[in-house]
């Protein structure tokens, strides 16, 4: 008997010694693996990718060399050759339908006066990455590269093929992107599940608080206001003045409200949101679900949190005046432009009518002036995916995961209007930083190392759980 325990004591010593050996073996190798991720990140935000202009070519042709040096076929597809959209795919079984990662390589212009490093340099200062396109949207490509390169060096097995899609003209300019993968090349980009930008972990000294996955947003519009009136001499007054005529028309649009209406998506995240947060604020959230409490949660809103206002509904902000010509003349015209951001369901025609009911005078025309817009859709909360990203969330975050409804506007759009289920992604980003000038289209944008490398792991721990075979 004595002799068994000491072998049974051999045997859990080896099998200990074995599994720590492994564990190390996997971390030295996932090491190596954040190491070039970075690599290639740097890499990327090197590029200037700005757009405007937009020419995204020598980001797209560094991709594509190296998928292609790992034995992964490339397409360059596009309508302006020196803004390409490059595609790769890794082939599943077919027992599911495909998983499309996609990024954009283009980025907002900037004025590098106002960097403190060059904004395409990939300076690394005090553990941050410095560049265009940090957080907007390099990392996310970054990792879904890493995630391609993995997937073909393992050898993995997918019940799904994954499809890569690296986008230009995310920034305004989607007919030579999106719009044009969707209107030309849809059969390459086809998948029942999507994974993009939209979302990100939040950070509060240094700490992570919450996961934001955008699975629906609001729709931008742009309407346009023209106020008629006599012109006359500015020494006498006039009653029908088209710049009072105006200002009173964009004065009565801000002080309107339209009605509050949630749907799953703001209801689950105002719910989630309260179960986190301090009493006091948990209230104002829980109070927005209640038809009864709602306008007291609305003014709440309003005057401290303008962000969850929006979200409660198609909103409208006056941006543009453009009025006048001479100190002593009373102009004719006026006109004003309005952002109008519509929830996915809104009546657009019936919207513009309300407004006019709101200004009240049939001095000023009402009308949608043009604009890079997108189509409404919405991904469901109870997919496949949603669960492998909240998965993810739990095992690499430790925190709640809050679906989100965007304010602003994705790429994702196009796809969820043709029903294809897309989740907006990000990495642990400090809420600190939007203050002081480090966030998404400022005049510094930076993140994280140690953030970055979170954030591929996770990557790759979600695409593993939505399309490895099981």
């Amino acid at each position: 008997m004595e002799n068994y325990i000491k072998h049974i004591k051999i045997i859990g010593f080896c099998l200990l010694f074995y599994s720590n050996a492994l564990a190390q073996e996997e971390e030295s190798y996932w090491e190596a693996v954040e190491a070039e991720a970075l690599d290639h990140f740097r890499a990327l935000l090197q590029f200037d990718t700005s757009d405007p202009p937009g020419r995204e070519l020598p980001a797209a042709e560094y991709l594509r060399d190296v998928l292609e040096a790992e034995g992964i076929l490339v397409e360059m597809l596009f309508n302006d050759p020196e803004r390409p959209n490059v595609v790769a795919r890794l082939e599943g079984n077919g027992s599911k339908e495909p998983l499309l990662i996609m990024a954009h390589t283009d980025v907002v212009n900037v004025d590098p006066e106002k960097w403190t490093f060059p904004p395409f340099s990939a300076v690394i200062d005090d553990g941050y990455v410095y560049g265009r396109g940090a957080v907007d949207d390099k990392d996310n490509l970054a990792a879904a590269l890493m995630v391609m390169l993995e997937l073909k060096r393992q050898n993995i097995a997918l019940d799904r093929d994954v499809i890569f899609l690296a986008e230009s003209g995310e920034e305004g300019a989607t007919e030579y992107g999106i719009e044009f993968m969707v209107n030309n090349h849809l059969d390459k980009i086809s998948a029942e599940f999507c994974l993009a930008e939209g979302g990100s972990v939040a950070r509060v000294n240094r700490e992570v608080q919450y996961a934001g996955v955008q699975t629906v947003e609001k729709i931008p519009y742009r309407v346009e206001l023209i106020a008629t009136g006599v012109a006359g001499h500015g020494s006498v007054p006039l009653q029908t003045n088209s710049v009072v005529r105006l200002a009173k028309a964009i004065a009565a649009i801000a002080d309107s409200r339209s009605p509050i209406r949630l749907n799953e998506t703001t209801a689950a995240y105002f719910e989630r949101l309260a179960s986190i947060s301090p009493a006091e604020t948990a209230e104002q959230y829980l109070n927005v679900l209640d038809p009864g409490r709602a306008s007291e949660a609305d003014e709440y809103f309003l005057a401290n949190e303008p962000r969850h206002a929006s979200m409660l509904r198609s909103s409208l902000s006056p941006n543009i005046f453009d009025a006048g010509y001479r100190i002593n003349v009373i102009p004719s015209e006026s006109r004003a432009s309005v952002d109008f951001r519509a929830l996915p369901d809104e009546n657009i025609p019936e919207f513009l009518d309300e407004i006019r009911e709101i200004i009240a005078d049939s001095a000023v025309e009402v009308s949608l002036g043009d604009r890079n817009t997108r189509p409404p859709g919405q991904a469901s909360l109870t997919t496949e995916a949603f669960a492998a990203i909240e998965a993810g969330i739990n095992e690499h975050y430790g925190v709640i995961t809050l679906p989100t409804m965007s304010t602003g506007a994705t790429d994702m759009a196009y796809l969820r209007n043709l029903g294809i289920q897309c989740y907006g992604i990000g990495p642990a980003i400090d809420r600190e930083d939007a203050a002081l000038g480090f966030g998404a289209h400022s005049d510094q944008e930076r993140i994280l190392i140690s953030e970055l490398n979170r954030f591929v792991r996770f990557n790759w721990d979600i695409v593993l759980d939505i399309a490895a075979e099981k």
